[in-house]
């Protein structure tokens, strides 16, 4: 479906329909939802004038998170598996509920390590119950490609609130959003910056994201994984959510609408003192 819109410009699905397999739910495409890349082009200009996403801090640093608990542009954190190893955790309860004391209230993503369905639904409700304010990220399958869409059905039905993770397509997002209906608050990851790596543009996809998840006001979009600065810029033009960024990004955020003259100066002036510092001779 993708490929067959990749030439259209931004798609954006307005209901879905029913299918059959593992993957019950299929976006439509309404030809009068499109936005055309002209228009998208247009967007370009007014970025000004567009809500811009929450920040979330994307870390598992424990120092650094202490410091982004200070920094007024963070409203939320995440943390997953690979971040933790990383950092060196060793105690994943005592790391999150150091975190949970620091956060104050704003929304914590924790990660269940299982693979197993089953132990995905027990880890989630032991994650969440270390706090108000955590929300239990689900990978949105298994390592041999199973959906986890039923498990996640049964935990919002239970009310547990969730960040689901590791999604890279319109369908996933549909899936996902039908089993969160009706749930308490939760969040929907999207890789967009994977995405990118696999040579694609995101932005279609998170269109057409943001436009499944209207009719759903507890459902909000996070787009992950952001690359640079820019990434912002364009989730702010397509109405994300949130986007999740590590402390260097966070920082550079700062540099968002520089005068292009000045930051040159700047750049050949960094060049010029490391130049001197080095004590080259040509």
């Amino acid at each position: 479906m993708l490929a067959s819109l990749a030439g259209q410009g931004w798609l954006r699905a307005s209901a879905y329909r029913p299918t059959s397999g593992s993957q019950p739910w299929e976006p439509v495409v309404a030809a009068d939802t499109v936005c055309t890349m002209a228009n998208a082009l247009n967007r370009l200009d007014g970025t000004a004038h567009l809500d811009a996403p929450e920040v979330f801090a994307d870390g598992a640093d424990l120092p650094t998170l202490i410091q982004l608990a200070g920094e007024p542009r963070v409203s939320g954190f995440t943390t997953n598996p690979t971040l933790l190893r990383k950092a060196g955790v060793t105690d994943y309860e005592s790391f999150a509920r150091s975190a949970l004391e620091v956060v104050g209230g704003r929304p914590i993503s924790f990660e269940v390590l299982a693979d197993d369905l089953d132990e995905i639904g027990r880890q989630a409700r032991l994650l969440a119950g270390w706090g108000d304010s955590v929300f239990v990220k689900i990978p949105v399958m298994t390592t041999d490609g199973t959906s986890t869409h039923q498990v996640v059905a049964d935990l919002a039905a239970d009310g547990v609130q969730l960040n689901v993770t590791a999604l890279m397509t319109v369908r996933q997002v549909a899936v996902v959003s039908a089993a969160l209906a009706g749930g308490p608050p939760s969040y929907i990851s999207v890789f967009a910056g994977r995405v990118a790596d696999a040579g694609r543009d995101p932005m279609p996809i998170m269109s057409a994201a943001v436009a499944m998840l209207d009719p759903e006001p507890s459902q909000r979009l996070i787009w992950a994984s952001p690359r640079e600065v820019f990434n912002y810029v364009q989730a702010a033009q397509v109405g994300c959510h949130v986007i999740t960024m590590t402390s260097d990004l966070i920082e550079k955020l700062a540099t968002i609408g520089k005068d292009l003259d000045q930051f040159s100066l700047d750049t050949v002036t960094m060049f010029r003192n490391d130049a001197v510092a080095s004590g080259f001779i040509l």
